[in-house]
Formats: C-alpha cells, sequence, structure tokens
C-alpha cells in the first residue's frame, strides 16, 4: 500500500500518511516527500543535485486530497532556486525552498574516505512505537532497526528506517523522496520529553545533503535540545556513509489530555 495515490497534480492520501499527534492530521514525512517530488520534477532537473531542501509545516496536514505545485523562482546554469507548495481546499499547508546544483568532479589526492557507519540495518533491533490511539499509520508504514535509543526510551537514538511501500502509487521512490519520508522523524526518536504529558511537534525541517542515499534504508543518528522551545538535530546515513544532517525547529507544550 502507498503512502499517496495520484490524480494529476493531486494526491489522495491513505492511512499510512496519518501522523502520531492527531488522527486528523498526517505525519510531515510523507508530505515533506511529495514536496521533494515536486521539487524534482520541475524544470529541467536532469543532472541537479539537490543541495539543501528547507520545508516548513504552515499548519497541520489534513488527511484530505492535496495538490502540489512547483516553480524555479532563482534561475542559473550552475544553481537555482526551486519552491514548492502543498495546499488543500482551504489553502496552503506547507511550503518548501531548494537549492539544487550542478555537480562537477573534484579531483583530491588522496581522496577522502567515504566511510560506512558502524552499525548498518542488519545490527539493529525493531522496537515499539508510542502508542498513537490508531491501528493503521505512518508507524505502522515503516520498518525500523534501532542501534540505540527507542521511541519509548528517552534521549539520543539512532535508528534505521525503510518504507514498506511506494510514497506514490505505481511509482517507484526517488532517493530523496525516501530520504524526506525519514528526515522528520528526528525529534520522534529522541524525545526527551514524555509523549503522554507534552506535544513537541515540529515548525519545519531542514536537510543539508551531500548526495542522495543509495538503497532503501536510511539511518538517522539524532538528538533534541530543550530551552523553552525545542531543536532536533540528526546526522543521516545510509550503507555506504553519511549523507547530509537534518534540523527541526520544535513547538514544545505540555498536552491538555493525556492519552
Amino acid at each position: 500500500m502507498s503512502f499517496f495515490r495520484a490524480d494529476g497534480d493531486d494526491f489522495e492520501p491513505s492511512e499510512l500518511t496519518r501522523g502520531p499527534w492527531d488522527p486528523d492530521s498526517q505525519h510531515a514525512g510523507p508530505p515533506a516527500a511529495l514536496l521533494g517530488r515536486a521539487i524534482e520534477r520541475c524544470g529541467d532537473g536532469d543532472g541537479k543535485h539537490v543541495g539543501r531542501v528547507t520545508v516548513e509545516v504552515l499548519r497541520p496536514v489534513p488527511m484530505t486530497r492535496l495538490t502540489t505545485s512547483a516553480e524555479v523562482v532563482r534561475p542559473g546554469r550552475s544553481v537555482e532556486l526551486v519552491e514548492a507548495s502543498l495546499a488543500d481546499q482551504e489553502g496552503e499547508v506547507m511550503r518548501a525552498r531548494a537549492w539544487r546544483l550542478v555537480k562537477k568532479p573534484v579531483e583530491l589526492d588522496p581522496a577522502p574516505p567515504d566511510e560506512p557507519p558502524a552499525h548498518g540495518p542488519a545490527d539493529g533491533t525493531p522496537k515499539d512505537f508510542f502508542p498513537t490511539g490508531v491501528d493503521v499509520g505512518y508507524h505502522t508504514a515503516m520498518e525500523y532497526r534501532f542501534i540505540e535509543g527507542g521511541f519509548l526510551k528517552p534521549g539520543p537514538a539512532t535508528v534505521w528506517m525503510r518504507q514498506r511501500g511506494p510514497l506514490v502509487e505505481g511509482e517507484e521512490p526517488s532517493p530523496l523522496e525516501r530520504l524526506l519520508v525519514v528526515a522528520d522523524v528526528g525529534n520522534g526518536v529522541s524525545a526527551v520529553l514524555d509523549w503522554r504529558e507534552h506535544l513537541f511537534i515540529n515548525t519545519e525541517l531542514t536537510v543539508h545533503l551531500l548526495r542522495p542515499p543509495d538503497g532503501d534504508w536510511v539511518g538517522v543518528d539524532a538528538v533534541t535540545h530543550l530551552d523553552g522551545v525545542g531543536l532536533a538535530e540528526s546526522v543521516l546515513w545510509d550503507e555506504r556513509g553519511r549523507l547530509g544532517r537534518g534540523a527541526q525547529t520544535l513547538l514544545v507544550r505540555p498536552r491538555a489530555v493525556r492519552p
């Protein structure tokens, strides 16, 4: 089963997009990946690398039909800026800005090593997601292999994740799409507050990407810092080596009702 079914530029979400905070709202990962899809398909993206993408979460993403759009707002032969938007019938819900760069080989002697992580997904352990009140959602759409930490263990965590199905029905997910589906989990896996008593919801996601991931598994090495607001930082990996970094600004509030 896929996260979305496409109808032109419109996308119908499945139950797999449902997030952990509100049964009527999506997890930010799959819609962020839809924005990544729109960015990659905007203009002439051949041979161009998305070096940085920032996704602004303007309001909770509802479990309803969404529309994507994208445009190149700063064209260039070597570097260009692309903006993408995700909207429902009431208006925009998410917005993304991405720098696309033309990559050129750089000869270094000796070449810097691209060292693989010390522990890959085969070394990890599946662990329970915290109860969300629904049987099906993002938490069931993903596979998890924890090297350190866990959803129910406060503090830093290292986890490998992969999708069980495609982002869009009938399509093979691109490497950028696979990465963005996962990169939004930093605040969830490295929580330092009890999810039953507090909300720690990201208002944005920024990813700096050295290269797209190889293979299905994406590794997230995450830590959360708090000082009235929250900052979740993640180092992103594939089995070949380090990919880049992710960061999220978090709204932190006590829950009105304990689940």
